[in-house]
């Protein structure tokens, strides 16, 4: 990726000249010109941010000039992005109760639920070890993100370890039953299928979330996955329901960062303190908790102004 995009352009400026708006106009350019994904521009981020911080590191410049340049592309195209939708309880517990009881999917349900129930980037899943699951204490400990580098189909992709995005992306996230059960369950099937970890990716092993093939996971596979899951709930759902079709409950299309936007939203709706939800989702900013991640769904918003009607009554 970033022999793709940033080696080519902005690459060729030289590190101490390098300004704020070099990299803004950057950004720019790749949504511009090249159409791509604010996602995409993302990833590219991560690894330009990283490269940065390095050069800031090693008193090359004395600070790093991509600070909040995607915060202010994201801000600057928000109205231009489709606002992602969390799934309603209702959705939630469909989709867990599916996982859970297909033979044929059932092997998907630790690392989607540990997904669902911690708000963890999809990275930072995936970089997992055994040696950050404190069982003891119940703690979750993020000390990295797990980075693919897709070239395309057939060449030299390859995975690369990377520190979290900013200080506060490393930190312990309480484990609740059903996670710390999911991981337990990864483990136990793992033992069942023989499965051991055959990746070393610089110099870490013993990954916790594998594939059949003893190799870790990357955002594309997973949400393959996650197409293949919704599609064939649906499917189970209309066979179940044929003479009531236009009323039933259905999935939703589901991303991986769909399961990040729905725990927050759980958070939300429990009315849980804004600092620790910071604190759990690894987040710098709490605007980016609030303003970005935060969408209280419909249902939730109904709920609470008939609670709000219901108490207002007692008053006029």
């Amino acid at each position: 990726m970033y022999q793709q995009f940033v080696e080519p352009t902005f690459g060729c400026i030289k590190l101490s000249d390098i300004k704020r708006s070099d990299v803004r106009s950057f950004y720019n350019r790749l949504k511009k010109d090249q159409r791509l994904m604010v996602s995409t521009i993302d990833c590219v981020h991560t690894v330009l941010h990283q490269v940065l911080e390095l050069a800031v590191d090693d008193e090359y410049i004395r600070f790093n000039p991509s600070d909040n340049a995607l915060k202010e592309l994201k801000v600057a195209y928000r109205n231009e992005s489709p606002k992602k939708k969390a799934m309603t309880i209702e959705e939630q517990v469909l989709f867990e109760e599916y996982l859970s009881n297909s033979d044929e999917y059932k092997k998907w349900y630790p690392i989607f639920i540990v997904m669902l129930w911690t708000g963890m980037r999809v990275g930072e899943v995936t970089g997992l070890q055994w040696d950050d699951l404190d069982f003891d204490n119940g703690l979750i400990n993020v000390n990295r993100t797990l980075v693919y580098y897709s070239k395309g189909k057939g060449l030299n992709n390859r995975y690369a370890i990377n520190t979290p995005k900013t200080v506060s992306g490393k930190r312990s996230i309480p484990m609740v039953q059903k996670v710390k059960d999911a991981f337990l369950m990864e483990r136990e099937l793992q033992k069942t299928f023989g499965i051991e970890c055959c990746d070393s990716i610089d110099g870490f092993k013993d990954f916790v979330f594998l594939n059949r093939f003893g190799k870790v996971h990357n955002n594309g596979t997973l949400n393959k996955a996650l197409r293949r899951i919704v599609r064939d709930c649906n499917l189970s759902i209309m066979d179940k329901n044929k003479s009531n079709s236009n009323d039933i409950l259905l999935v939703p299309h589901l991303s991986n960062h769909i399961f990040r936007h729905t725990f927050t939203t759980r958070l939300n709706e429990q009315n849980i303190n804004t600092k620790a939800m910071q604190s759990i989702l690894g987040h710098s900013d709490i605007s980016t908790t609030m303003d970005i991640y935060v969408d209280a769904t419909e249902d939730f918003k109904i709920e609470q102004m008939g609670e709000f009607e219901k108490a207002m009554k007692f008053i006029f």
